[in-house]
């Protein structure tokens, strides 16, 4: 039965992390309800191993047909690996209750201005020449990068709206550069995870193919219907992560 549910709940993260990013939501508490007395570093070692490979899966489709900024995306790579490293030792040293507690809010803001911005994120049109645009990304690498390996809800939903925002791209675009972010990030946790021991490999292999799988129709469906559709995929997301962050902080 346990198997049965975070197989289920990996293809829903990797249908939902292939939009727009925030399938986190979906697959850690299914593995923290399924495995109560694992080490939770455990559990978060067997997460980033299924969407190490689902990312990777969406990132291969969206890079066939859609036009990604490579020029850009490789040096940001780099820095959301190295990032994703710091951020994850940086978590062995010290409590991470801060941003837990804050993290509602900032998604909120983040919901609220996409809201207010109907037009935001509907058409492509890259406000930046290519140095500029490269130093923005390799500050989303870097920064967004960090925040994954310390923390991480809510990492691929941060980078496409940054993208949408600061670098002009619409919401597909964001969405096809973000997933080559959010694998370099994820890549690096899961090398953490992996050399320490806590990785279940038995439970890996059927995750990983459920995730991918929900990250193939996933993708597909982005490409069939375009920005206006991840648009709405990315509030959507937002939202449940407000109300899941938000009692994960606060509940009593």
């Amino acid at each position: 039965m346990e198997l049965l549910l975070v197989t289920t709940a990996s293809f829903a993260a990797g249908f939902v992390d292939a939009i727009v990013g925030g399938g986190g939501l979906l697959l850690v508490p299914a593995m923290f309800a399924s495995f109560p007395n694992a080490h939770p570093a455990t559990l978060f070692g067997v997460n980033k191993s299924a969407s190490v490979w689902g990312t990777s899966a969406a990132a291969w489709q969206f890079s066939r047909r859609v036009h990604m900024p490579w020029a850009s995306l490789w040096p940001a790579v780099v820095l959301a690996l190295l990032g994703s490293l710091l951020g994850a030792w940086l978590v062995t040293q010290v409590s991470p209750t801060y941003f837990r507690q804050a993290l509602p809010v900032v998604l909120l803001l983040v919901l609220l201005y996409t809201l207010a911005k109907k037009d935001m994120g509907r058409e492509h049109k890259p406000k930046h020449a290519l140095a500029m645009q490269r130093l923005i990304m390799c500050g989303l690498g870097l920064t967004l990068g960090f925040y994954d390996g310390f923390f991480g809800p809510g990492t691929g939903s941060f980078l496409v709206f940054a993208m949408v925002r600061w670098l002009g791209f619409d919401f597909l675009n964001a969405s096809a550069s973000a997933k080559v972010l959010n694998l370099a990030s994820n890549v690096a946790a899961f090398g953490l995870f992996a050399a320490t021991g806590h990785v279940w490999w038995h439970l890996v292999v059927f995750i990983a193919l459920a995730n991918v799988a929900g990250s193939v129709l996933g993708t597909r469906l982005a490409l069939r219907h375009g920005s206006g559709f991840v648009r709405i995929a990315f509030m959507v997301v937002v939202s449940l992560l407000i109300c899941k962050t938000a009692w994960d902080a606060y509940a009593l």
